[in-house]
C-alpha cells in the first residue's frame, strides 16, 4: 500500500537469524504498534495467530483498521479468521470468538482471479450481527459474469442487491456522504 498521510509507521516482520534469535512475528508487530496508540492498523495479511490481537485491536476502539486473509467466499472468510483466532492457543469458546468478529468487521470484501486473468471486486458483504450462534452476513454488492470476451477474461457488472448497510449513520457521521441511490438494486458498473 502506498499510503500518502502524515504519521505513519511501518512495521515489518523479520525471520530468526542463524541461531534462532531476534524473530518478529506479525502478532509482536500488531501488540507494538497498540502500543503507539494509532488511530487505524493495517495488517498486510493475516496468517496465523495474529488474527486473534487484530480482532481485539479493532474491538477496543481502533475502527478503521484493515486486513487481507485468503479464502474463497466471504462465509469461508469468516471460518479462516476463526480458524486463526483458535492458532494464538486461547480457549475462546466458539460463540465469543464470533461475538468478537461480529463485533469488529463491518465488511469483508472478497477478490477473485476470474478467468483470463483479470482481478475483480465480486462480492461485498455487511457483517451484521449474531443470531444464536451464527454470524448474519448479507451481500452488499455482487460480480455477474456476463461471459468471455475475443481473447478468453471474463467480464461482466457489478450490481447493487439493494440493501442499505447498516452503517450507513456512522458512516455519514464522520463525514462521508454516498449518493442516496448507491444502494438501489441495479447495475451499477460494466466491466
Amino acid at each position: 500500500m502506498q499510503l500518502q498521510q502524515d504519521h505513519i509507521v511501518r512495521l515489518e516482520t523479520r525471520p530468526p537469524n542463524i541461531e534462532g534469535k531476534g524473530q518478529v512475528t506479525t502478532r509482536d508487530l500488531v501488540r507494538n504498534a497498540l502500543r503507539m496508540r494509532p488511530e487505524r492498523i493495517i495488517v498486510g495479511e493475516c496468517r496465523g495467530p495474529e488474527a486473534l490481537d487484530m480482532l481485539q485491536a479493532m474491538n477496543t476502539g481502533h475502527a478503521g483498521s484493515m486486513t487481507t486473509l485468503h479464502a474463497n467466499s466471504p462465509r469461508d472468510a469468516q471460518a479462516r479468521l476463526e480458524t486463526m483466532v483458535m492458532m494464538a492457543g486461547m480457549e475462546l469458546p466458539m460463540k465469543a470468538m464470533r461475538q468478537q468478529i461480529s463485533s469488529a468487521v463491518d465488511l469483508i470484501i472478497q477478490a477473485n482471479r476470474l478467468q483470463g486473468g483479470p482481478r475483480k471486486v465480486t462480492s461485498i458483504v455487511e457483517v451484521m450481527n449474531m443470531e444464536q450462534d451464527i454470524i448474519i452476513m448479507q451481500d452488499i454488492f455482487k460480480f455477474k459474469q456476463l461471459g468471455l470476451d475475443q481473447n478468453g477474461r471474463a467480464f461482466g457488472q457489478f450490481e447493487a442487491t439493494g440493501v442499505r448497510p447498516s452503517f450507513m449513520q456512522r458512516l455519514e457521521a464522520s463525514g462521508v456522504k454516498l449518493p442516496t441511490n448507491l444502494f438501489q438494486e441495479r447495475v451499477l458498473l460494466r466491466d
